[in-house]
C-alpha cells in the first residue's frame, strides 16, 4: 500500500460537488481529509491518500478529469 498526499483546488462550479466522496467509491482508496477551506466560489482540500500505487494514480487522473486541480504535496501537513 502506498500513501499519498495532495491539495484539491475547487473553482466555483465544482465546489458543490462530491468530489472526493467518488473518489473513494470509483476507486479502492482511503481519503483521509487533513485540512480544508470551502467557501462559495472556491474552496481547498488537503489530502492524504492510502491504497495501490496504481489505483491512486488512476484515481487521481479522474479527479483532474473533472476539472479539480491537483498538486501533490511533500512534508508533514499537519504541521503545514
Amino acid at each position: 500500500m502506498g500513501k499519498q498526499r495532495v491539495k484539491f483546488t475547487f473553482e466555483e462550479t465544482l465546489v458543490k460537488q462530491p468530489v472526493i466522496y467518488e473518489l473513494g467509491r470509483k476507486f479502492q482508496i482511503i481519503t483521509n481529509i487533513r485540512r480544508a477551506d470551502i467557501g462559495e466560489d472556491v474552496g481547498w482540500v488537503v489530502l492524504e491518500l492510502e491504497g495501490d500505487e496504481t489505483e491512486i494514480k488512476r484515481g487521481l487522473e479522474w479527479v483532474r478529469s473533472t476539472g479539480v486541480r491537483v498538486d501533490p504535496l511533500g512534508g508533514d501537513v499537519i504541521d503545514g
